[in-house]
C-alpha cells in the first residue's frame, strides 16, 4: 500500500503563518500536524511509500522536512504557485499516479488535518470491505454540511449517493479527506476526470466513484481537527492531546 498526501493547498486564511510555509509542517505540540498523521500510519506496518505532492511554493520546504525523515518519502511539486492556478485535488491525485505509475492499494489523505484516533481500524476495515472505503462523521450543522462532502449510506455502510457541498444535503454524514482506493480503482480516477467529476475536492471522485463500483464508509471513531484559520490553529494548540490507539 502507498500512502498519497495531499499538501497543494496555500492556507491563505492562515496568513502569516503560511504566506511563505506550508500549512501541514505547522507544529502542534512538538510535531507538525503531518508527522502526527505519517507516525500512526507507520505504526499499521501496510505503507511501504509515502508520497508527498504540493505545489512549486512549498516544494523545497517539503523536501527539506523528507531528506531529515526516517519515512521512506517521496515528494512531488505539482508546477503551481497560486490558488488561480492550482490543479484542484482530483487532477493532483492522477498526476502523482502518472508520474509514479501508482497500481497499489492507495490510501489518500489531506496533510493539514488532525485526529484523536488512530487509522489503523479504518485500514482494517478496508482490508474487510475488499472495496475503496471513505471515512464518516455525523454533523448536525447544515451550514457546515454545505461546506463538505455529504454521503447517504444505507445499512451495510455501501454509499448510495455523495455530493461536494451540497445547496440541500441529503444526510448529516460528512465525509472527511481521508480516503482508501484499492487498486483497481486507482486507475479510474483518470476516467471520472474524463466524465466531469469535479477536481477541486478529493471527495468529489469518490462520489463519481460509487455510481459505478461499490463504495462503503467507515464511522468515524473520534474527533477530526480541521485546522482552516488562526483561531483553530491557536485552538487546536490548546486542546489537542495526539492519537489515541
Amino acid at each position: 500500500m502507498k500512502c498519497l498526501i495531499l499538501a497543494v493547498g496555500y492556507a491563505t486564511r492562515l496568513y502569516p503563518l503560511t504566506e511563505n510555509f506550508p500549512k501541514p509542517l505547522l507544529k502542534v505540540r512538538e510535531k507538525t500536524i503531518l508527522d502526527w498523521l505519517l507516525e500512526d500510519i507507520a505504526a499499521a506496518g501496510t505503507v511501504d511509500q509515502y508520497i508527498v505532492i504540493t505545489n512549486h511554493r512549498f516544494y523545497g520546504h517539503f523536501q527539506i522536512w523528507a531528506d531529515g525523515h526516517s519515512l521512506p518519502i517521496k515528494v512531488l511539486d505539482d508546477g503551481t504557485e497560486s490558488n488561480e492556478t492550482r490543479l484542484g485535488a482530483v487532477r493532483d491525485i492522477q498526476f502523482a499516479v502518472d508520474e509514479l505509475s501508482l497500481r497499489d492499494d492507495l490510501l489518500v489523505i489531506a496533510g493539514d488535518n488532525l485526529l484523536d484516533f488512530s487509522l489503523r481500524p479504518f485500514i482494517a476495515y478496508f482490508r474487510e470491505k475488499q472495496t475503496t472505503c471513505i471515512m464518516r462523521y455525523w454533523e448536525e450543522s447544515e451550514a457546515k454540511l454545505r461546506k463538505t462532502g455529504v454521503a447517504v449510506v444505507d445499512e451495510n455502510d455501501r454509499i448510495v449517493e455523495m455530493e461536494e457541498k451540497p445547496a440541500e444535503p441529503k444526510s448529516h454524514w460528512c465525509t472527511p479527506p481521508f480516503y482508501l482506493y484499492r487498486a483497481s480503482d486507482v486507475g479510474l480516477v483518470k476516467k471520472g476526470i474524463e466524465c466531469g467529476c469535479g477536481v477541486d475536492a478529493p471527495g468529489s471522485f469518490i462520489a463519481w466513484l460509487s455510481a459505478q463500483t461499490p463504495v462503503h464508509a467507515f464511522l468515524m471513531p473520534g474527533k477530526r481537527y480541521d485546522i482552516g484559520n488562526l483561531e483553530s490553529y491557536k485552538l487546536v494548540q490548546g486542546t489537542y492531546r495526539g492519537i489515541e490507539n
